[in-house]
């Protein structure tokens, strides 16, 4: 009887073995596939994070020119009203001269 218990200990002490040796294996895995996955996610950040920094460079620079553009167009719009009555451009200078004048003057 008491080699039969023995036995059964020893069997059944093997069989936890293997589940000891198969958890660790998959452990192991678990492991691997977590690194894997920082650094697949870590990727993808990258990825993204430049993908916003050119979009964002590419904004910026339409804006740029849309700005460079409106400028040129605003400057010669004053230009050709300047030319067509300059009397009236003097004026506006002078009026806008003395506004800006009046109110940066110290009291």
């Amino acid at each position: 009887m008491a080699s039969a218990t023995s036995s059964k200990a020893n069997g059944t002490q093997s069989k936890n073995d293997v589940s000891i040796d198969d958890l660790s294996a998959q452990i192991d895995v678990l492991k691997s596939d977590i690194a894997t996955l920082t650094s697949t996610i870590g990727d993808l950040g990258k990825a993204k994070a430049e993908e916003a920094a050119t979009k964002a460079q590419n904004v910026a620079a339409d804006i740029k020119e849309s700005s460079y553009e409106a400028g040129l167009k605003a400057q010669d719009t004053a230009i050709e009203y300047i030319q067509k009555q300059p009397t009236t451009a003097l004026g506006m200078a002078a009026g806008l001269g003395f506004l800006v004048g009046m109110m940066t003057a110290r009291r």
